[in-house]
């Protein structure tokens, strides 16, 4: 009983996050950089993607994902390194679903992009809250941001 109300409250304080997370995100302003074609490659996104916006926009993950090098796993793994890393292999002590250990491959910035987009539309069965990102945009700004947040970038975004 004390297990699952221990659940829940921690539930509930990952949901108030993501909500105030939400709330501060709707307030920045607009991003200035002109709309995309939702049929854009994220390859192309990237080459004028902000890095410095993306670290604006991972605080609504901070709710259950930490970071930095050497940081502590959350509800959610630590995500440092994770570009290039396996899927559902960052961390190899923290306890991914059966859905996303099944998944295999790598997180190359196209898978990035459609987990970002919807992680239960790309693997079916994940515990991952997270509805998704439906900017193109956004997504790029953030996976610059991961980018940067690992022991070798795949490629060279503008910084933080």
């Amino acid at each position: 009983m004390e297990m699952r109300r221990s659940y829940a409250l921690a539930a509930a304080a990952c949901c108030a996050v993501i909500g105030l997370s939400t709330l501060y995100l709707w307030s920045e302003s607009p991003d200035p950089r002109p709309q995309v074609d939702p049929g854009t490659p994220i390859t192309a996104l990237l080459a004028d993607a902000d890095a410095g916006r993306g670290a604006r926009l991972f605080h609504q993950c901070t709710a259950c994902h930490t970071i930095r090098q050497g940081s502590p796993d959350l509800d959610g793994p630590n995500l440092y390194g994770v570009l290039g890393a396996p899927v559902a292999g960052n961390r190899p002590r923290y306890g991914y679903s059966a859905a996303l250990r099944s998944a295999g491959g790598r997180w190359d910035v196209e898978r990035m992009d459609d987990w970002l987009r919807s992680p239960r539309g790309t693997v079916p069965g994940t515990r991952m809250a997270f509805q998704g990102i439906p900017a193109a945009r956004d997504r790029a700004d953030l996976i610059a941001y991961l980018d940067t947040e690992g022991p070798a970038p795949l490629f060279s975004p503008s910084s933080p």
